[in-house]
């Protein structure tokens, strides 16, 4: 296909790709490392980058933090913690799912929204079972959650920080660390609103048993059969500890201790002092979450180094004409940014066009502040797809998700956020 521009390729297999997620003819970590295969046979991204995502970062806390989960099972740390929240927040699925994402999103406020989602969601398991809940119920309503506390606060997600550097690159005032929160704050309340009250009835409704199997075996893989009724408390508190200290630690945001060393020295810890087992914490990661969100990390750079994000970026602002108004411009690139973060990382998409938007608005005398907050806003609704957002994926297999399910419960998510966004924005930061 050596006729065809690279970009084209790129657009080409991604639209193949989603026609994959959606209908999930194959699986969904076939699809996504299957798209990276091909794009490099076809030289748009090179060999190395292919499984690059492998290595990534992420992928690499998000299998510390499978084995701190699997080993708050084993020592039946999560049964314990299910048990208290029960009694705290009582047993009925409204009440638990305010807890749920009332903690999600504090938490992700001040810390990774993938870390915070991928600590608690052991919890809500251990909470689902105990209260005799499907874990399918409370799981989607965490991971959304944690990206709307994300929002509220400058560390809370990549792409409020990636604005803030676009505003600093071009000389302009950056935001402040709480100044996301004007935004943040409506569109997380909305967002819980909106679960409560009526995503909580497109949420699938699955039987407990089979839900229960789902959820567990991302903790506890290919476990004997028969599990010990009584646990070693020493060991609990063991698991307990490192927990804490490893949610602290991301929540610090250490320079010299990330996320994903946090969470792998946790793993270790638990490892050596016997909380869970070699084979145990190998069987506690859970495949299918690693190979899904590391086969789009290379397809999300071939979008970025091909053009093809630029091309769909430029085409869909052309529509605007040449004198757009501040208050289409800033809709327009909220449904774009929405668009490019539900198949590519959060961040590349608010990389992509942060500094497009400032070129627009500055083109048509408009502050770029309510352009950019907007993008960043808009990078932070990847709720459609499992493959938007890492808490997305985290939980895919755990609340045995299917790619529909996200659709159905995320597109009036989507629509809602985009509405609060639209009128809020400009009134906040005029243009």
């Amino acid at each position: 296909m050596d006729f065809l521009e690279p970009s084209t390729i790129t657009l080409i297999v991604l639209a193949v790709m989603a026609v994959m997620f959606v209908t999930e003819l194959i699986p969904l970590a076939i699809t996504a490392m299957s798209g990276a295969i091909v794009l490099g046979a076809l030289g748009v991204i090179t060999p190395a980058q292919v499984f690059s995502g492998l290595s990534n970062s992420t992928v690499v806390l998000f299998a510390g933090m499978f084995v701190i989960g699997a080993a708050m099972f084993h020592t039946g740390l999560a049964q314990k913690l299910g048990t208290m929240v029960v009694k705290a927040f009582g047993t009925g699925e409204i009440s638990l799912m305010i807890g749920t994402m009332s903690i999600a999103a504090l938490l992700s406020a001040i810390s990774s929204n993938t870390g915070t989602t991928a600590a608690l969601m052991p919890v809500i398991i251990g909470i689902c079972a105990a209260a005799g809940i499907s874990a399918s119920r409370q799981l989607m309503p965490l991971a959304f959650a944690a990206g709307f506390g994300g929002t509220m606060t400058l560390i809370g997600t990549p792409p409020n920080i990636i604005a803030n550097g676009a505003l600093a690159a071009s000389n302009l005032e950056p935001f402040g660390f709480f100044e996301f929160a004007k935004i943040g704050i409506p569109v997380s309340i909305v967002g819980m609103l909106y679960m409560i009250f009526l995503g909580r009835f497109l949420l699938p409704k699955r039987s407990a048993p089979q839900e229960a199997n789902a959820a567990l075996k991302v903790a506890e893989a290919h476990e004997e059969r028969a599990r010990p009724k009584e646990y070693d408390s020493k060991k609990m508190w063991i698991t307990g500890i490192t927990l804490i200290v490893v949610v602290l630690a991301m929540a610090l945001n250490l320079k010299r201790f990330p996320l994903e060393m946090a969470a792998v020295s946790g793993a270790i810890v638990l490892v050596l002092t016997g909380c869970i087992s070699e084979g145990q914490a190998y069987r506690g990661i859970d495949w299918v979450t690693i190979f899904l969100f590391a086969g789009m990390m290379p397809v999300a750079t071939a979008l970025d180094k091909s053009g093809a994000g630029k091309i769909i970026a430029d085409s869909v602002i052309s529509f605007m004409g040449d004198n757009p108004s501040p208050y289409v411009l800033c809709s327009v690139l909220f449904i774009l940014s929405c668009g490019l973060t539900q198949f590519m990382s959060n961040t590349a998409s608010a990389a992509l066009l942060c500094p497009i938007g400032i070129s627009i608005a500055h083109g048509i005398g408009a502050s770029p502040h309510g352009v950019l907050m907007a993008i960043a806003m808009a990078a932070s609704c990847a709720f459609a797809t499992p493959v938007g957002t890492p808490p997305n994926t985290l939980v895919l297999g755990a609340g045995n998700y299917r790619f529909m399910d996200y659709v159905r419960v995320g597109l009036p998510l989507i629509v809602l956020e985009f509405i609060v966004c639209s009128v809020l924005i400009p009134i906040i930061w005029p243009f």
